[in-house]
């Protein structure tokens, strides 16, 4: 399976030009669009638009509705500028079938004599109701002498950025169309895409199609391709891998035989067989690569553990990487109170301040066996004598970089450390098996004995009161709560309504301690007020979404979410996922504003009927729909350009299938594909 093949092989064409080499577009309108990360020609064909404006027929002004964007054309009939302190022009514009309004608050001289009573326009823009009926607010227009907007095709909208106007984007992407989609390249044969048009019949439509044209084999056919590149290019590194060496750890397993004696409890057969996919790959003489995939509350830090100390009885130091230093310390905790008895003291490695060199130095020691810390781990000037396996838990709340710096410091020579990454987001296994197709994968399907259940209601948001009643009465009996006001952006408009909700608990519930977190707090205040909440006099905490994974408070039982309705079916799982950690049975409370709508009653009812999280992810995934995008930063799944892995399902065997040829045989193909739609990320895919 080639691999090695430079990327300077093949030739240079019309694509991988620099998007200076289309006219108009010089060294200032180049750093907008880099922006965009958009570098070359190519870049540009594959910048799809957003949305469409339909500007292929003029609409009577009678039979546009108000909030719908339409081309109207007519006579302007009478012209005013209104108001001393803001003056603003307005133009009466008149058709056969009525009359509206153009308003304009900032306009020139010029602009007022070029729209003169009796000049004709051709307007574009969304229709509103003004206070002397209806009008467009800046719309676009030409006059009567300059042509009509009118197009023959529908007019793409596009993803911008400051200082890049919409018309500058159209024009580059028309260049790029006319300058590369002649010479495009397909890699891939007829014979495996989809039915429907070729890769440069589906761009060509997607920039500029016909009104009522279907655009979904269009999209498929992309969707198709860039999934094709992502899998081939993974199993090339799978094989990549797999010529590499990794620490030999062939052990007679006493320290996992007597860590597993002294638990209270027995761990699930799902524990033990990823267990022995483990200690297998650990044996074998070969880097580990493997994905431990398991719901919350599920078991995977008693699987690390047992991991770790498989290698440390190998003579290898191992690395845990937590996203916050709030869970590297309770990784601390749990680690220390199972490994201490067996003569095993972990290290912490969070913040580099004072001591820092002498800190650095117990790192590499060797006889430090277990380090545990957060992005100080792969910071320069740290390393590992003997670094034998990094265990990265919550592996998708760190970039590609940090994951690499970190691996990449258990390098001796042609050795490289074991990796293991834990994700506690469950992923239906079509899907996880497309995603980490460089990855082994294992799954804990089963919940240890001990995980309290969760009982799970729905109320009206009429029912507050009955509510913060029984958050009171819980409190008082020594348990603690989260109320969770979810944002639909960290704006300050949303922030003043989580405050609001603070300062309302506060009120209603006296003698209670209720305290604040939300996403836009400083790294070290959040971990303080999560630090108070697990172990302070906290008893109730407001959050946003950012408690979605966290640290174990085993006293908190009641779990509330405001406007339930608005989040998707994962993320109310992952939540309730914070509950019921201790013992102590757990009761989540969805509010919602009524009345409910037909999918957020779905995704109620299937969180009131189970708590298996990849039953949830294959409800969610139904329900979604092909309309819907499957939330990358939530999930940690990778961030495509075209292809949904929701909406795309269904392609997955062929895709895997055509990866399978091109990694084999093609490796010209894929290497242009590489830089197709892996732009400069495909070096950075053996993490």
């Amino acid at each position: 399976m080639p691999s090695s093949t430079s990327a300077s092989a093949i030739a240079p064409g019309p694509c991988e030009r620099p998007v200076t080499a289309l006219a108009g577009i010089g060294p200032a309108m180049a750093e907008r669009l880099a922006r965009l990360e958009i570098r070359t020609v190519g870049d540009l064909l594959f910048h799809l638009p957003l949305r469409y404006e339909d500007r292929t027929r003029v609409l009577p002004i009678r039979r546009v509705a108000i909030g719908q964007s339409a081309l109207i054309e007519g006579e302007i009939v009478a012209q005013a500028v209104v108001g001393r302190a803001r003056p603003t022009l307005v133009c009466e514009l008149a058709d056969d079938s009525g009359r509206m309004a153009m308003r304009f608050f900032h306009f020139s001289p010029l602009q007022r004599r070029r729209l003169g009573v009796g000049t004709r326009v051709s307007v574009y823009g969304e229709l509103r109701l003004g206070p002397q009926g209806p009008e467009m607010v800046h719309p676009e227009y030409r006059c009567g002498t300059e042509g009509t907007l009118q197009e023959p095709v529908l007019t793409p909208v596009y993803p911008s950025t400051e200082g890049l106007g919409t018309k500058a984007l159209r024009r580059a992407v028309r260049a790029a169309l006319a300058c590369a989609l002649p010479a495009l390249t397909e890699y891939l044969p007829k014979a495996q895409c989809p039915p429907g048009p070729t890769l440069g019949e589906a761009l060509r439509l997607l920039h500029g199609p016909p009104a009522g044209c279907d655009l979904g084999p269009a999209r498929t056919m992309l969707a198709f391709e860039e999934l094709v590149t992502h899998h081939a290019h993974l199993l090339t590194l799978r094989h990549t891998k797999g010529r590499a060496t990794g620490p030999k750890c062939r052990v007679p397993g006493q320290l996992l035989a007597r860590f597993l004696e002294a638990l209270p409890f027995t761990p699930t057969n799902a524990q033990t067989t990823v267990m022995g996919e483990i200690r297998r790959d650990l044996e074998s003489g070969r880097p580990m690569r493997r994905i431990l995939q398991g719901d919350v509350g599920s078991g995977k830090t008693l699987v690390a553990a047992g991991a770790a100390l498989i290698v440390i009885e190998a003579g290898f130091q191992v690395a845990i990487m937590a996203p916050t230093e709030l869970l590297a310390r309770q990784h601390m905790e749990t680690f220390g109170a199972w490994l201490r008895p067996l003569g095993i003291e972990p290290f912490g490695l969070m913040r580099l301040r004072a001591g820092a060199e002498t800190r650095r130095a117990r790192a590499r020691d060797c006889e430090t066996r277990l380090v545990i810390g957060t992005q100080a781990m792969f910071q320069e000037g740290v390393d590992f004598e003997r670094l034998g396996l990094v265990i990265i838990d919550e592996q998708h709340r760190f970039g590609v970089h940090e994951r690499q710096a970190l691996t990449a410091k258990g390098r001796a020579g042609a050795r490289r450390a074991h990796l293991l990454a834990m994700s506690a987001t469950p992923i239906p296994r079509t899907l996880a098996q497309s995603i980490y197709a460089d990855l082994d994968l294992s799954v804990l399907d089963e919940r240890p004995p001990g995980r309290a259940p969760v009982t799970t209601v729905a109320l009206a948001e009429t029912r507050r009161d009955d509510v913060v009643a029984r958050v009171r009465a819980a409190c008082l009996g020594g348990a603690k709560a989260y109320w969770v006001c979810p944002l639909i952006e960290e704006g300050e408009q949303d922030l003043k309504a989580a405050a609001a909700l603070h300062a309302e608990l506060a009120r209603v519930l006296p003698g209670i301690n209720v305290g604040l977190i939300h996403g836009r707090m400083k790294a070290v205040d959040k971990d303080r007020a999560m630090e108070d909440f697990a172990r302070g006099p906290m008893q109730v905490l407001v959050a946003t979404t950012v408690i979605e994974v966290g640290v174990d408070v085993p006293t908190a039982s009641l779990l509330v979410i405001e406007n339930a309705e608005r989040l998707g079916l994962a993320q109310l799982h992952q939540l309730r996922g914070r509950i019921g950690r201790g013992g102590l049975p757990g009761h989540c409370v969805l509010l919602y504003k009524p009345p409910l709508g037909d999918m957020a009653r779905a995704r109620i009812a299937c969180l009131r009927e189970t708590d298996d999280g990849f039953v949830i992810a294959r409800r969610d995934l139904e329900l979604r729909g092909a309309g819907e995008v499957f939330g990358v930063r939530q999930t940690g799944l990778p961030g495509f350009r075209v292809a949904d892995l929701i909406r795309d399902e269904a392609l997955l065997p062929a895709v895997a299938k055509a990866a399978a040829a091109l990694a084999q045989g093609a490796p010209a193909a894929l290497l242009g594909l590489r830089r197709r739609w892996l732009r400069e990320r495909h070096d950075l895919g053996s993490v």
